[in-house]
């Protein structure tokens, strides 16, 4: 039997749609002091109120709405109020999903609840006797709605079919923060001047990001042999991050001085 539930009707949240995604937003004072972003830092700009997650790998992490924050958070006392331009240049690495165990989700064109896993990894509950005794008798009023397009965020995992197979508290305490969830990792610096390639090469692990970051004075890049990738043009002080999934080598260039020619390994 496939478990259903009766709509409940929840307050709707003020979002803000910002590259191509909604993200969480609220109000706070619009005043900041120079302040250093640190990883697990919540951040925001002066002139929009989104809030993003600043990851162990660099790049900031959208939050769908505000259901999906306060599964993280009980309210806004740590957001740090940066520049707009300090926000612009941190790039955003993807959303934020439910944490791991305290709430179950489903959509509106898939007729199944879910349990959220670690990794957002998402496990049909079957019955309703198990969301019962999972989450009590009120299961019903602890799902929420994921918008359709936030769904390709989440995975799917092993059903849970009786509640031996999946334990909420356990779940949620084995997550220490986004971090964890994500697998982030913090990412290696690849130096660029004007005299070349600091690094000739380096050597990362699968899913570790590299960061690119010009300490010229002049213009660079890194470009890849094939053209697939780059960083595209980096004035002095910019920087890029890109993140290397699959194990191999990565060979490139500046396309400023092809001359200069690196590879990133990935283990």
């Amino acid at each position: 039997m496939t478990l259903t539930r009766t709509r409940v009707t929840l307050s709707a949240a003020a979002i803000l749609c910002a590259v191509g995604a909604a993200v969480l937003a609220f109000a706070v004072p619009q005043t900041h002091a120079s302040v250093t972003v640190n990883s697990g830092d919540l951040i925001r700009g002066e002139s929009f109120s989104a809030v993003y997650y600043v990851g162990e790998d660099g790049f900031r992490y959208v939050f769908p709405n505000d259901k999906a924050y306060f599964t993280w958070y009980t309210n806004f006392d740590t957001v740090k109020v940066i520049s707009d331009a300090d926000l612009a240049d941190i790039q955003i690495g993807g959303n934020i999903t439910y944490k791991p165990g305290v709430k179950m989700v489903k959509i509106n064109t898939d007729p199944k609840t879910y349990a959220v896993a670690a990794g957002g990894v998402l496990r049909h509950v079957t019955t309703e006797a198990v969301a019962i005794s999972l989450y009590g008798s009120d299961w019903n009023q602890k799902i929420d709605d994921i918008a359709d397009g936030f769904f390709p965020n989440y995975t799917i995992g092993d059903a849970i079919d009786s509640s031996a197979d999946f334990n909420p508290a356990s779940v949620t305490a084995g997550v220490v923060d986004i971090n964890a969830d994500k697998d982030l990792m913090a990412s290696e610096d690849f130096v660029i001047n004007d005299d070349g390639y600091e690094n000739v090469d380096i050597t990362i692990q699968a899913g570790q990001g590299v960061r690119f970051v010009n300490e010229g004075s002049e213009n660079h890049t890194a470009t890849a042999d094939d053209l697939d990738w780059g960083t595209g043009t980096l004035m002095s002080g910019d920087s890029f991050i890109r993140v290397f999934d699959t194990p191999g080598t990565y060979t490139f260039f500046d396309s400023y001085d092809s001359a200069n020619t690196g590879a990133i390994y990935v283990e």
